[in-house]
């Protein structure tokens, strides 16, 4: 799905989503048709890195997927962000679909 940002494919994302893609980011609740619109006006990732990945099984069916993404968004002067991801990946007639996926920004965050 990142490569997807970064090349401005609808055509990838939509097929990385499920029907059903429901996202939770700091903005509110995104449903398939907004993920996939974000890409309209072409990419909106200009380059990033995973790390800190973990896959947790949930079911034979179904797993979480979480990790640490620093990305770099596209426009002159774009800052360096960071955020945690959890996405869960579901599998249907073979083919594994994003169903679920959480944004939380790393930077700002405070414990009690």
């Amino acid at each position: 799905m990142w490569d997807a940002l970064v090349s401005g494919d609808k055509a990838a994302d939509a097929t990385s989503l499920h029907d059903d893609f429901v996202g939770l980011y700091p903005t509110g609740f995104s449903e398939k048709s907004e993920h996939v619109g974000q890409l309209d006006d072409g990419p909106t990732v200009a380059e990033y890195l995973i790390e800190e990945a973990r896959v947790i099984p949930v079911s034979e069916d179904a797993s979480l997927l979480c990790y640490l993404a620093t990305y770099r968004r596209t426009g002159e002067g774009a800052d360096i962000e960071k955020m945690y991801v959890s996405s869960l990946w579901q599998r249907f007639d073979g083919r594994w679909l994003n169903t679920f996926s959480q944004d939380t920004p790393a930077s700002g965050i405070q414990l009690p």
